[in-house]
């Protein structure tokens, strides 16, 4: 038996995660900004569920909503942000409280309850800690920019964390979907006031053939989540979906061709002997 923190969990991912925890008999801690989402969870599996109410972008909640869920259940297993948003907009398009509100959630947030965990872990010697990141944290694309510079921090910091804390027993992994067939683009996204200047990328955006597959199911990424966290030796990433590895060569191979194309320039940067 496991015990689950989970942000976010009142659909999408986080939702099915806990049902994945929770129907193999696992205990999870579920957080949403309103736990009345959560009824059905409670109606079904009782105690096994604690119903937690957080807004992960407000820091002492998030500390105070982990410690009352090692308090409750004894032990933190699986530690999952979830919790997070899409800011659609071009650069030029983002309000100042736009993109601030996009870091705290989609960083920020992950960051509170990141360090809010670390402790029990570290005192009990074991934990994975999964950062639901995107393709989106490690490769790019037109309309969304912001919200791949939250994605983006949370990949830099979570990597940095797995060396951090690997001596501890604590094992950390960056889940990385591509598209599903969640809200992400419908009822959870914001969109920033268009400028029509920009109307014609959008427009190129909306139709590049990474847009036009078949969503993934998110039903389907029970089975895997469960795998990672049962795995002995868990990757630092892991793609879900179809997609994600393609996009994520393609990015690499250009990449690595434009930095070897560009190295006689570095080495002149160097300078000195």
């Amino acid at each position: 038996m496991k015990t689950w923190f989970i942000t976010g969990t009142s659909r999408g991912f986080g939702r099915e995660w806990a049902l994945a925890a929770l129907e193999r008999g696992d205990r999870v801690a579920a957080t949403a900004r309103d736990t009345a989402s959560l009824d059905d969870l409670v109606a079904t599996y009782g105690d096994a569920v604690l119903p937690i109410t957080l807004d992960v972008t407000d820091h002492d909640a998030a500390f105070a909503a982990v410690a009352r869920a090692h308090g409750h259940f004894g032990r933190l297993d699986v530690v999952v942000n979830n919790a997070g948003y899409g800011q659609f907009g071009m650069i030029e398009e983002l309000s100042e409280a736009e993109s601030r509100q996009q870091i705290e959630a989609n960083l920020f947030g992950t960051l509170w309850v990141t360090q809010a965990a670390l402790p029990f872990l570290r005192a009990q010697g074991s934990g994975h800690i999964l950062q639901v990141s995107s393709i989106g944290g490690i490769s790019a694309f037109p309309t969304v920019g912001i919200y791949h510079a939250s994605k983006w921090a949370v990949e830099g910091f979570s990597q940095a964390l797995a060396q951090e804390v690997a001596g501890f027993g604590i094992r950390v992994t960056l889940i990385e979907p591509g598209g599903y067939a969640t809200d992400w683009g419908g009822a959870s996204a914001k969109h920033a006031t268009p400028i029509d200047a920009y109307d014609g990328v959008r427009e190129a955006a909306a139709n590049r053939p990474s847009r036009r597959g078949t969503p993934g199911d998110p039903v389907a990424t029970r089975e895997a989540v469960l795998t990672l966290v049962d795995a002995e030796d868990p990757p630092l990433r892991a793609f879900f979906g179809e997609a994600p590895l393609a996009i994520a060569k393609a990015d690499y191979e250009s990449r690595l061709a434009s930095w070897e194309e560009w190295q006689p320039l570095a080495v002149r940067a160097h300078g000195g002997g």
